[in-house]
């Protein structure tokens, strides 16, 4: 089933959400009448000349095809990828140089495309969200997209149309900075991904059975879920900072992994339950882990039982670039053997501190280094709350290589989350009131899979209608005021955002159930830009906005 309708422009849509959904801001909310900068408009232009550029320009094609990937152990999946592979070949920058990448979307007939450069602060008009930003890339066409990227660090790029950001098309993009202040001796780019195309369905076939709802379902294993979009699962309430309360958790002595089972099921309809996912609790993400049962995860496009292996030397210090590529899955990551530091998130600084897992949700990026020991250890991606997990080896000696259900003890350890880092000094906004507030609340439930933002869908057709608005230089705070039983991992397009006063620097956040997470930023990148859930099938049912700067 191709995303060709209105679906087609929703992950154009991941991105374009609930624009209409927020008139309920607290200060600001506009109206559809509003002035609003053009994202092709001479703003744009103005802003890309002033980033400082290196002069220099790589070009490359990338193609979006049908392939039949390798997933290891003998595993084939009939998806789609950039050039035949999954993750697509790694992209690699230096700050200041201009990318000229043209993207032919050789796709089934009538599928169309884009690519989204998730992460980077780029110009408004190559940000690939159609309707927003964009015309979405038919098939047999092409589009280039040309842009000077200038902050350095980790980060990856996908599709912005319907769900094909639960198929193949994603790669890594580094951005390098030749000033580089870490030390270290090597580096390995880790992409996480849960996976389902191919194998025992498509993306879209899980979206239109979950958009079913769970009405009139037996409720069995489902954790306490209202259906209505109100919960038990969680405690109400707010962190006093904004930042949440999950991270640091010592959780030594137990999982928190939930069985994954699936019950037989049907929808009200009498519709089979193939792909929702019941079961999966998790206390890191306040209850309920996700909606998707996945056959696998994946570390680098292989699976466990066929890893993918990294070779080094022991004393080495090594650089992890780790990349939640995932439709609905948080995984929590730990070295076996090994504590971690974690360096950046989300491309960004922050004060080193050491772990023994961390918690990753859909789009956010982790940066860590680690001096290995001697041996042959199992680096484990456990799918939070879904009794499942993905692996790789890193391989400094002799030894077996890990059982693919290995668990490490560092599993359950000291788990950190972004809400408890702290931005490096150097890149720590300045203390400032805000100029302007606005509430999203998130709404919705599986009841009626009815995600949306201040209780409403966000309506591609009407993509401007009732924008966030900001202001050229205003500081600006958003709080997400999580009003469901299900964490959301919320993402702001061509921005980064601090969390609450002192927290890092992102542009992905995790909201827990019933909490509230202040984020401010600085509008300092002009156009209209996609704020949505990066769960990919929350993101297509609804739950977008649009952040429009005023003329």
């Amino acid at each position: 089933m191709n995303s060709i309708n209105r679906r087609s422009v929703l992950l154009a849509g991941l991105g374009v959400a609930g624009a209409g959904a927020l008139a309920a801001c607290s200060s600001g909310s506009g109206s559809s009448t509003a002035s609003l900068v053009s994202p092709h408009g001479e703003a744009i232009a103005a802003a890309e000349k002033k980033r400082k550029s290196t002069g220099r320009t790589q070009q490359l094609t990338l193609t979006a095809a049908r392939a039949m990937l390798d997933l290891g152990g003998g595993i084939m999946a009939n998806s789609w990828a950039f050039s035949g592979r999954t993750p697509g070949k790694e992209l690699r920058l230096s700050v200041g140089d201009t990318l000229a990448a043209e993207l032919s979307n050789q796709l089934p007939a009538r599928t169309t495309t884009s690519i989204h450069w998730h992460g980077i602060a780029l110009r408004a008009d190559m940000d690939g969200v159609p309707p927003a930003t964009q015309a979405a890339v038919r098939a047999g066409s092409n589009f280039t997209y040309r842009f000077i990227a200038d902050a350095p660090g980790t980060y990856f790029f996908h599709p912005h149309v319907g769900v094909q950001l639960d198929r193949g098309l994603y790669a890594p993009l580094i951005v390098e900075d030749p000033k580089e202040p870490l030390q270290y001796d090597d580096e390995w780019v880790v992409v996480l991904d849960d996976w389902i195309d191919g194998v025992t369905g498509t993306p879209d076939e899980v979206f239109a059975e979950l958009k079913q709802g769970m009405g009139g379902m037996g409720m069995g294993g489902m954790g306490g879920m209202d259906m209505s979009g109100g919960s038990s699962a969680s405690p109400s309430g707010s962190s006093s900072d904004g930042m949440g309360d999950m991270g640091g958790m010592d959780m030594s002595g137990g999982s928190t992994a939930g069985t994954g089972a699936s019950p037989s099921a049907s929808a009200s309809g009498g519709m089979p339950m193939k792909f929702m996912l019941m079961g999966a609790e998790s206390k890191l993400l306040g209850g309920d882990a996700g909606d998707v049962k996945y056959p696998y995860h994946l570390v680098n496009g292989r699976v466990p039982t066929d890893p993918d292996v990294y070779t080094s030397k022991p004393g080495k210090r090594i650089r992890l670039r780790i990349i939640n590529a995932a439709g609905d899955t948080a995984y929590r990551v730990a070295l076996g053997g090994h504590k971690m530091t974690i360096t950046h998130t989300d491309g960004f600084p922050v004060k080193p501190t050491s772990v023994d897992a961390l918690l990753v949700g859909m789009g956010e990026r982790y940066d860590v280094t680690v001096t290995l020991d001697d041996g042959v250890f199992p680096l484990v991606a456990l799918a939070e709350g879904k009794n499942a997990n993905a692996m790789a080896v890193v391989r400094t000696g002799s030894g077996s290589t890990p059982k693919p259900g290995v668990r490490p003890s560092q599993l359950d350890g000291m788990i950190m989350s972004a809400s408890q880092l702290k931005a490096a000094d150097d890149v720590r906004l300045d203390s400032k009131k805000p100029d302007r507030v606005h509430r999203i609340e998130l709404t919705g439930g599986m009841g009626k899979y009815n995600w949306g933002i201040n209780g409403k869908r966000f309506d591609m057709n009407h993509p401007t209608a009732n924008p966030i608005l900001v202001r050229q230089g205003e500081r600006v705070r958003l709080d997400f005021v999580n009003k469901t039983t299900m964490w959301h991992p919320m993402h702001l397009h061509g921005h980064t955002y601090q969390l609450g006063t002192i927290g890092p620097r992102k542009d992905t956040t995790i909201v827990l159930p019933k909490k509230t997470v202040s984020v401010f930023f600085d509008a300092d990148n002009p156009g209209q830009w996609m704020l949505h859930c990066h769960n990919a099938y929350h993101g297509e049912a609804g739950m977008m906005a649009l952040v429009a700067y005023q003329a």
